[in-house]
């Protein structure tokens, strides 16, 4: 209720935007925000891996755990690949997993996208690949893809795969 009144006094756009909310509410966290993308299984521009070999690895495998600590917590806090309950896509380098993606299958058939790259590795087109076979098997079960993303190069690996932004996120945490 204390959120709604708060945000209710702003326009509709102000919502997502942390320093207008802050001023609104006692926050004490706040991610975001991020732009909401979706594609459609027309949508979809799948990426081939090429010589790349892409492996499926359990959603708990190690190498993930691995690959989330090179890549640091921030990044692997926004990815959020502990939290996938896909199948995870991997491409491997010198037997270390340094790209992974999957999903977490939230409510009303939606398939939230998670994507990991090294840091060293990227540039490359990793996460694309990685990307599309996490974007391929969720659309094989029927789910609606979603890509959260802030940074500007996971925007514009969503775009490559056909997404599009639709909204935008704002997380918060109340004090």
């Amino acid at each position: 209720m204390i959120v709604r009144e708060a945000l209710g006094r702003l326009p509709v756009e102000a919502v997502v935007d942390g320093t207008l909310v802050r001023e609104a509410l006692p926050v004490a966290r706040a991610l975001g925000p991020a732009a909401l993308s979706y594609v459609s299984p027309a949508g979809f521009r799948p990426v081939e891996a090429g010589a790349l070999a892409v492996e499926q690895l359990s959603a708990a495998h190690p190498d993930l755990r691995s690959l989330e600590q090179v890549a640091g917590h921030e990044d692997a806090g926004e990815a959020a690949l502990e939290e996938i309950t896909s199948p995870a896509f991997v491409v491997r380098e010198h037997g270390q997993v340094v790209a992974a993606a999957g999903y977490r299958a939230w409510p009303r058939r939606t398939a939230h996208v998670c994507v990991l790259t090294a840091p060293e590795t990227r540039g490359r087109g990793l996460a694309r690949v990685t990307g599309s076979a996490a974007v391929a098997h969720a659309l094989a079960f029927g789910l609606l893809p979603q890509w959260r993303a802030r940074p500007p190069a996971s925007r514009r690996v969503a775009a490559a795969l056909g997404f599009e932004e639709l909204g935008s996120q704002l997380s918060i945490e109340i004090a």
